[in-house]
């Protein structure tokens, strides 16, 4: 007999519960600090959380230089703000999360006029260029806060770069992913070929996508795990993101941090390597206070509060 009963939401998409204070609804007022950006919105849901909005949405939220620019400006001054402990990034618009670089906008650019230059001279310019793009996007990867990144509609290209520097991404049923470079005649330069294979498992599956440039969506997203959660709508996914980033904001800042770099270092070194880097790391973060009212809670069962960082 067949049941009446509706079919169960995909997989990841019901609601996130984590333990602490509910969400509050998004502030429609700037960060204290953060309000002269052009191309981004930065707000406080909640304390010590920081959401940047990429806002050009008429756009597709797409980058050129002056935005790459400032996106680099914004993860910079966020890593030395002790008011802020996480962040949650997300793009303006229900069309994009961006659609990448704004390729009209760079073929109008600086890099424009190298035709017929010396070679090794337009290489020179062009690796500058390249590097400080790099490291403008690498600034979301080396704050040393975690970013949770909220992924909807379409995200390509550069929008992999940037999904790739995150701690943890959440997205729609509705993204379309693709590392998109190869249909423009290059290969992927600002850091997803660098990131993604030690975020996906799969290198079959990695070189599948960045060969062919096909695009990828949500399911397939979360199965092979580039994204841990897939949401119904971008709405819901900004409210379990801001949830996620407010509970992690209530941990000690020196745990937190602390663990972040612990993670990146054995990102990037052997397992030896981290152990003593860990010992080191952890001679000094046992002595802070945060550690030892940690451990007093668990007796007085009030819940501890930590110095800014």
């Amino acid at each position: 007999m067949a049941s009446n009963a509706p079919p169960p939401p995909p997989s990841g998409s019901g609601p996130l519960s984590p333990p602490g204070p509910r969400p509050v609804m998004l502030s429609e007022e700037p960060f204290a600090g953060y309000e002269d950006y052009e191309f981004f919105r930065v707000t406080q849901p909640n304390l010590f959380v920081a959401h940047v909005e990429i806002h050009r949405p008429s756009k597709h939220n797409a980058f050129s230089e002056p935005v790459w620019l400032e996106f680099g400006s914004i993860f910079r001054r966020l890593a030395r703000d002790p008011n802020v402990r996480s962040v949650v990034l997300s793009g303006a618009g229900e069309r994009a999360f961006t659609s990448g670089l704004d390729v009209k906008a760079a073929t109008e650019g600086p890099l424009a006029g190298l035709d017929g230059q010396d070679v090794a001279r337009a290489a020179t310019v062009l690796r500058g260029h390249i590097g400080e793009f790099q490291d403008c996007i690498s600034s979301m990867d080396t704050v040393g806060k975690p970013v949770v990144a909220v992924l909807h509609g379409i995200c390509v290209g550069l929008g992999i770069d940037i999904a790739c520097c995150a701690d943890v991404r959440f997205c729609t049923t509705d993204v379309r992913f693709a590392v998109k470079e190869v249909d423009i005649g290059m290969a992927a330069d600002i850091g997803s070929l660098a990131r993604l294979p030690k975020i996906v498992g799969s290198q079959s599956w990695v070189r599948e996508v960045c060969f062919t440039a096909r695009d990828f969506g949500a399911e397939e997203a979360e199965r092979v795990g580039f994204v841990s959660k897939v949401c119904l709508s971008k709405s819901e996914a900004l409210v379990q993101a801001i949830g996620l980033a407010t509970l992690i904001a209530e941990k000690s800042p020196v745990a937190v941090q602390g663990t972040k770099e612990i993670l990146q270092h054995a990102r990037d070194h052997s397992v030896e390597d981290n152990l003593r880097f860990t010992a080191v790391w952890n001679g000094a973060a046992l002595q802070s206070s945060d550690f030892k009212s940690s451990l007093l809670s668990g007796f007085t069962k009030k819940k501890p509060k930590f110095e800014k960082l």
